[in-house]
């Protein structure tokens, strides 16, 4: 009996230690897996800090960046807004600068309108001139035009007798004709210049020469205004003397073509010069 239970207890004790083995074969295999994966997923814990660690540090890097790029666009566009408004300024200068071009343009306009009006206006007269003083020959007077004025040279044996300031009946003839052009155009200035040769003269009535052209001026004047209705206001006598010769005075032919009155007459230049200030 008791070898029985003996040998009952020594199958069992086999079998028994035949499970546990087993058991603890599979459990081991359980703790190696378990030690491998938690092997692994430590390594890829620290893979994950190392990549958490590199992200970060590109993060920094990008904020940075975006920080400089930020002060870079706000640099530019400081800069873009000076720029524009520079160009503001620039455009309104230019602007400014054209108008003023404008009316520039527009006074040249104007002036040279006037300057061609004035210039009609002397030929005009030059012709009145040359026609009402037709029946008279060169040697008496000689009409021309010169830097837009008409000028009517009358010689002495045409107004005066030698030495003497009264104008005779045929110098009163030719003042008289061009005394009807004048009183037709009261815009035109006339200016009464006398002239001499250097031949010293020292009479009663006149000190020099400079003295006898003036009173030859102003005697001509007062034929024009008072005997011909010319307007005072437009006409205004002047003696130059011997100080303007056209001529030689070494010859009898220079001195008497120098022995002159110059009747200068020319388009008032008022709206040209309130134009020009």
């Amino acid at each position: 009996m008791k070898n029985i239970v003996y040998v009952a207890a020594c199958a069992l004790l086999v079998c028994s230690s035949c499970v546990t083995k087993k058991k603890y074969m599979i459990a081991e295999n359980g703790r190696l897996e378990a030690v491998g994966r938690g092997d692994a997923l430590k390594e890829e814990l620290v893979n994950c800090k190392d990549e958490a660690d590199r992200q970060t540090a590109r993060i920094a890097d990008l904020l940075r960046d975006t920080t400089e790029l930020g002060r870079t666009v706000r640099n530019y566009q400081t800069m873009l807004n000076t720029n524009l408004s520079e160009q503001e300024k620039l455009n309104s200068l230019l602007q400014q600068k054209m108008n003023e071009l404008g009316d520039r343009e527009k006074t040249i306009n104007e002036l040279q309108d006037m300057i061609n009006a004035q210039n009609n206006k002397v030929k005009a007269l030059l012709g009145s001139v040359q026609d009402a003083l037709l029946g008279f020959s060169s040697d008496e007077l000689s009409v021309t035009q010169k830097n837009g004025k008409v000028y009517v040279a009358m010689s002495d044996k045409l107004l005066f007798e030698s030495g003497s300031a009264k104008v005779d009946k045929r110098g009163k003839e030719a003042l008289a004709k061009l005394a009807d052009v004048l009183n037709k155009q009261n815009d035109i200035d006339v200016f009464i210049e006398g002239h001499t040769d250097n031949k010293p003269i020292n009479t009663v009535q006149f000190k020099d020469n400079w003295d006898l052209s003036v009173i030859r001026a102003t005697s001509v004047v007062r034929i024009l205004t008072k005997d011909y209705g010319v307007s005072s206001l437009q006409i205004q006598p002047s003696g130059r003397g011997e100080f303007m010769p056209v001529a030689s005075n070494e010859t009898a032919d220079g001195r008497s073509k120098n022995r002159r009155t110059e009747i200068i007459m020319a388009p008032k230049l008022d709206k040209l010069m309130q134009l020009l200030q």
